[in-house]
């Protein structure tokens, strides 16, 4: 799966192309769909742009083993972004989390 096929997924299930950021919280990383998306004249990148971050969120995902789980749990949840509110997916590190948690988020 690449950053496009990423956006693909976003865009057919939710119809936009969301913004994807990693956070960290008390020792976990969740990857949340942010509200805002490329589609909006206010969006602060370019396509350009855009597509090379998600390809360097697919780098992690790859790098952790989380492809399969991130598309399933988007396929299945119900929840949907909106402003003020991500879609936080909780990734499922274990004791490997201890080795990203850097300040890179």
């Amino acid at each position: 799966m690449t950053g496009a096929d990423l956006q693909t997924l976003l865009i057919e299930k939710w119809g936009y192309s969301f913004d994807i950021q990693f956070r960290r919280t008390q020792g976990k990383i969740f990857l949340q769909v942010m509200w805002r998306y490329l589609e909006q004249a206010s969006f602060p990148l370019s396509e350009e742009e855009y597509l090379a971050h998600l390809s360097q969120v697919m780098l992690y995902l790859h790098e952790w083993g989380q492809v399969d789980y991130v598309q399933q749990w988007i396929a299945q949840t119900r929840d949907r972004p909106r402003l003020g509110k991500a879609v936080s997916i909780p990734l499922p590190l274990g004791a490997r989390a201890l080795e990203w948690l850097t300040d890179e988020f």
